[in-house]
């Protein structure tokens, strides 16, 4: 998932601080620095790793707006941070995919959120179903997980992305305004925006659900190379246990963490709470993970013009090692 750039520069101060539990009046400064989290600051599905590193992990995260291209300290997506490193990243699992092909290194270690998508379009556009967005202007990031998206939504009436007009509209956080103007007849985008989009429109919305066709996987990754340092890898694991508490105190009350990602996206408060129905909070490797990559990969490869890689390749980037350490008793 990309994000736009105001929204990613939002608390950027506040963000590069380290996050912990305990206060410097009552605990030594570590002899190391703050575990590197980079992740998209700018979207609700982040909610657990900032509780988690506010919260539940005493030893110090710095979370910082980025996301994989950090874990190499490559070049990094226009808007989404800068080139420092990390220990950890979240990404939805398109990004993963994508990256993986130049750095098989990659692994997927926790799904922390689940995004449910859905298609926003105009009624007044002759828009009642699916078949209907056929030649249709549709806002949607192509490369994103809202790309993906919105192929397999196309796909359960027979079509593709020739089929419609993909239109990029940017920065993100104009994209209901443009299906209120009338420059677009549909958005496939993820929350809070889909939301923004469907009350703009009010009375002239429909709204098509992408239930039990797609569901957006925001991943915490590392790299195998992270994960073969002893003290490394047992931080990463540390902080994994700290986003299944932090994921634990969201079930029981929401709002602490609402509140913190609504500050840190630029969000308000009404948009985080309206967008929360469309998050599940599994902090768990889903047992079809594999499964969606195979299938996503496929999709992917004909995007990219490249081989498909096969499913004993793609199940590499899964490692569940760390979650369960995270999940074993305390020696």
């Amino acid at each position: 998932m990309t994000i736009d750039r105001r929204r990613s520069l939002s608390m950027t101060a506040l963000l590069a601080l380290p996050l912990a539990a305990c206060t410097a009046a009552s605990v030594a400064e570590p002899p190391y620095a703050p575990l590197a989290v980079r992740g998209s600051t700018a979207t609700v599905e982040i909610a657990p790793v900032l509780l988690a590193a506010r919260d539940h992990f005493p030893e110090g995260a710095e979370v910082r707006n980025g996301g994989i291209p950090n874990l190499f300290a490559a070049a990094p997506v226009e808007g989404l941070g800068d080139g420092s490193a990390a220990d950890v990243a979240t990404h939805a699992e398109t990004q993963a995919l994508r990256y993986s092909v130049a750095h098989p290194d990659i692994r997927i270690i926790l799904t922390v959120t689940e995004g449910l998508y859905r298609i926003v379009a105009r009624r007044s556009a002759g828009i009642a179903s699916i078949a209907d967005l056929k030649g249709k202007r549709i806002a949607a990031l192509a490369t994103t997980s809202s790309g993906y998206f919105l192929a397999r939504m196309l796909a359960t009436e027979g079509l593709g992305l020739e089929d419609v007009e993909v239109v990029r509209i940017s920065p993100i956080e104009t994209i209901a305004g443009a299906l209120a103007d009338r420059r677009v007849d549909a958005v496939a985008i993820w929350e809070p925006h889909a939301d923004n989009a469907l009350r703009a429109l009010g009375a002239d919305a429909i709204e098509l659900s992408g239930t039990g066709i797609y569901r957006e996987r925001f991943n915490l990754n590392s790299t195998a190379a992270a994960l073969a340092d002893p003290e490394r890898r047992r931080r990463v694991v540390g902080f994994v246990r700290a986003v299944l508490t932090a994921t634990a105190a969201i079930g029981r009350d929401p709002r602490p963490a609402q509140a913190l990602v609504a500050a840190t996206g630029g969000f308000t408060a009404d948009e985080v709470a309206r967008s929360w129905p469309h998050l599940t909070f599994p902090a768990a490797l889903p047992g079809d993970l594999v499964d969606v990559l195979v299938e996503e990969e496929a999709w992917l490869a004909a995007q990219e013009g490249r081989p498909a890689r096969g499913r004993g390749e793609l199940a590499k980037l899964v490692d569940s090692s760390v979650l369960e350490e995270a999940l074993a008793p305390p020696h």
